[in-house]
């Protein structure tokens, strides 16, 4: 693959007359994104019932719309008006996902601009890019970040990360206007080995510093040790374990978010104490 221009640091005044980014992969499946989808429903769905516009982007869809028409589904849960819209660079991709579009669920031409049909001022309060910026540098993530944290209604987030291709083990950043809040570790806890088996899924941003020296490698090494001290809880079910160890990792690691979601196999830590360092 070509190496990439710079992304843009800032959004210009009005859309441009080319998407900025660049197409990706676009690989997709059915029910891929289910964990990150219903954190955000549990965690961000107060502020959604709250929205004057409840408008969501499935950013980067990918080569089928399985995944925004899914993402509608589950905040429907929370907000029954909620609406979807999906921005795909490729416009062969957006041609094909139209069969699809219904009342509340749009597909539109664009990128790190986000597009939303109607009023130009008009902002989404859930931006959600999943397993996009995978395939961008490390040096190029900071910038699209500031730049569609830019694009968010008051009061919302930018969900960003990767998954493997069944949605088994995810990791991604949760951000506000102000910049990166949180990273969340989320499994299939039958089919995990060590929790450090989810560094292979860390997100641009962290996967290259998961080295000696630097805060996830550390959090990663103290996970794999409470999991292993909570070996012989494995007896009544890896849920079990799971919430046994993170109990043990929060005397040292500011874990954050409602500890419920820890029997659905996540965990969640301030953005602060993992951040790369320099």
């Amino acid at each position: 693959m070509a190496r990439r221009p710079s992304v843009p640091a800032a959004a210009p005044a009005s859309a441009p007359s080319r998407p900025v980014g660049n197409a990706t992969r676009g690989t997709t499946n059915p029910n891929r994104l289910r964990r990150m989808d219903r954190w955000i429903a549990a965690e961000h769905g107060a502020v959604l019932r709250r929205a004057a516009d409840p408008v969501a982007v499935d950013l980067g869809y990918g080569a089928a719309p399985w995944t925004a028409v899914e993402l509608l589904g589950r905040l429907r849960t929370v907000r029954p008006d909620a609406q979807v819209v999906g921005v795909e660079i490729d416009p062969a991709r957006v041609a094909a996902a139209r069969t699809y579009e219904r009342p509340g669920l749009d597909f539109l031409h664009g990128g790190f601009e986000v597009p939303l049909p109607g009023q130009r001022t008009r902002a989404p309060v859930l931006i959600r890019a999943a397993n996009v910026l995978r395939q961008y540098d490390e040096d190029e993530v900071a910038a699209v970040w500031r730049r569609l944290c830019a694009r968010l209604a008051p009061g919302g987030l930018l969900v960003e990360g990767t998954c493997d291709e069944i949605g088994r083990r995810h990791v991604w950043v949760a951000l506000g206007p102000e910049g990166p809040r949180t990273v969340t570790f989320a499994a299939r806890l039958s089919a995990l080995q060590t929790p450090s088996d989810l560094a292979e899924r860390l997100p641009k941003a962290l996967i290259h510093r998961n080295v000696p020296g630097e805060p996830v490698h550390a959090f990663l090494r103290d996970f794999d040790r409470a999991w292993a001290t909570a070996a012989p809880l494995g007896a009544l079910g890896a849920r079990q374990r799971w919430r046994a160890a993170v109990a043990a990792l929060a005397t040292d690691w500011p874990l954050t978010g409602d500890p419920r979601r820890r029997r659905q196999g996540e965990v969640t830590v301030r953005w602060e104490a993992l951040a790369p360092r320099g």
